[in-house]
């Protein structure tokens, strides 16, 4: 009695094929400005402070300004080399200079003398520490007129076209 083997699979005619084994995995490719976002995010807190410096005086919100500032400090790690120094001061130096940037092109809908900005900064800190809004210009050293032009020109701010069209359909 001969034997013919049988298939070992009823629908498999031709005996399992094994296929090469599996290639090693390769490592996940490593972002190019990996090494510098590491950087920038351990030096959060200059942003936190350059942030709070420029709010204190100019009294746009601290949230935008500490966005803003990061994105300096994002540039800074970037183009950052320990040729240069200290990476802090380095970095300090971007963060205020893009907040100084947003703030001379975004900050104000008029243009107004960095003077006034100043002023108007001084005479708000004035307020949240509790002068009467009748003393302020007494206090900044300027008459009653000045100080009410310098807080309309301050005042105005940016808004968007579809917030104002919301508002006169309702």
């Amino acid at each position: 009695m001969s034997q013919q083997s049988e298939p070992s699979h009823p629908h498999r005619p031709y005996p399992r094929v094994v296929a090469y084994p599996a290639k090693p995995r390769r490592h996940k490719p490593v972002h190019p400005h990996a090494a510098a976002n590491d950087l920038a995010m351990q030096h959060l807190d200059i942003a936190e402070k350059v942030a709070l410096n420029i709010a204190r005086r100019t009294g746009h919100p601290v949230d935008d300004l500490r966005q803003i500032a990061m994105l300096g400090i994002l540039q800074a790690s970037r183009r950052y080399s320990s040729v240069r120094g200290s990476f802090r001061a380095y970095a300090r130096t971007y963060a205020n200079g893009e907040v100084y940037h947003f703030l001379r092109e975004k900050g104000f809908l008029l243009k107004v003398s960095p003077r006034w900005r100043e002023l108007h900064a001084r005479g708000q800190k004035l307020i949240r520490l509790g002068t009467t809004p009748q003393n302020i210009p007494a206090a900044l050293g300027i008459s009653k007129e000045q100080w009410e032009e310098i807080v309309l020109a301050c005042s105005q701010r940016v808004v968007a076209l579809d917030v104002l069209l919301m508002q006169e359909e309702s």
